[in-house]
């Protein structure tokens, strides 16, 4: 009789467990021995730089996580500085989340030298590091990286203190760039003059999917611009995020009209500027009209006394970062959020971007 052999892929999720550096010191054992496992959730376990180091250490050897989620755990810049080593060794690990970690100049600047060479990683959150200054120097070394990287996807640098000249960086790498579809910069300080950049890639660029500005101040401007690429050149955005952005009726409109002749951007999140009637009635016609689906926005239209107003849902690009349930819907009787050992595919944001 022949024998027929198989493999399970296994997800852990321990987040929110206060692990500490003892519970790291096993995580990383289990690093050492665990075959199947492919991704692993430790945010928020009050892991610091020690057991970073024992983290890091254990992805030297091992060939088949391919997720790892840090994200809280202050490993600081000594933590940092080891998994960017890491990266220099391992070839397995895809998708990296050192967000919210109190990374430093530099490890975020050893990150981006290490991705000029890394074939591996797909995904990488980089979001809040500890930054002093105004030289933008993470953002300098991020965009030569984008020049040179031609396999990452997905790029998290939110709360970086981006301004327009660092971002300007940026967009001048997208020129040469052709595997980016995900690039968040919320939380930053882009003004419109940055759309000016932005609307100009967008132009050109058929690889970006989803871009996040939320929490910038590009305002009716910077709307503008970005309303001009996207109706008469840009076809491959599928989501764009302005959410409190100091954008009035004016912009927002603009933005609504663009959707109407552009068939590929599907996913708009507008909450926190300032909506008119303008505003309000333009965004319910799409979502009416069927143009616009309740899903892929976080505004719905309601009517009191003939007036079209709309309302905030919860909805957007990175619905459920911080909490989703290991089973079932977000909303549903059967979700739980407790302890999972399951073959994990994580849905962090709201638009996933194809790898």
């Amino acid at each position: 009789m022949s024998s027929v052999s198989f493999s399970i892929h296994l997800g852990l999720d321990v987040r929110y467990n206060l692990i500490n550096d003892i519970g790291a010191h096993y995580a990383a054992k289990l690093l050492q021995k665990q075959l199947y496992l492919i991704y692993l959730n430790l945010m928020f376990n009050d892991i610091g730089p020690e057991g970073g180091e024992l983290l890091a250490k254990a992805l030297h050897k091992n060939t088949t996580l391919k997720y790892l989620r840090m994200t809280g755990n202050k490993i600081e810049n000594k933590g940092g500085m080891v998994f960017a080593a890491m990266l220099q060794i391992n070839s397995s690990l895809e998708k990296l989340d050192v967000g919210d970690c109190d990374l430093g100049m530099q490890s975020v600047v050893a990150f981006a030298t290490v991705l000029t060479q890394n074939q591996a990683i797909k995904g990488i959150n980089l979001n809040r590091p500890i930054l002093y200054g105004e030289q933008e120097e993470s953002t300098v070394h991020l965009g030569h990286m984008l020049k040179e990287n031609h396999c990452l996807v997905e790029l998290h640098m939110c709360k970086h203190g981006i301004k327009n000249c660092g971002f300007h960086q940026l967009c001048n790498a997208l020129y040469l760039n052709s595997s980016l579809r995900y690039l968040d910069v919320s939380c930053n300080k882009i003004t419109r003059d940055g759309m000016v950049y932005l609307a100009d890639v967008l132009k050109t660029n058929a690889t970006l999917e989803v871009i996040d500005l939320s929490f910038n101040r590009i305002e009716n401007a910077g709307a503008n611009y970005l309303s001009e690429s996207l109706t008469s050149h840009n076809r491959s955005l599928k989501a764009l995020s302005v959410v409190s952005n100091n954008i009035e009726g004016e912009g927002l409109v603009a933005l609504s009209q663009s959707m109407k002749t552009n068939p590929t951007l599907s996913h708009i999140y507008i909450w926190g500027n300032k909506f008119d009637e303008a505003t309000c009635v333009a965004y319910s016609d799409l979502i009416q009209k069927d143009r616009l689906k309740p899903e892929n926005t976080d505004v719905e239209p309601f009517v009191v006394d003939g007036h079209v107003y709309l309302a905030e849902v919860s909805n957007g690009l990175k619905k459920h970062y911080y909490w989703t349930p290991t089973y079932g819907d977000a909303y549903g009787h059967s979700s739980n959020s407790g302890f999972a050992l399951v073959p994990i595919q994580p849905k962090e944001p709201a638009i996933q971007v194809q790898q």
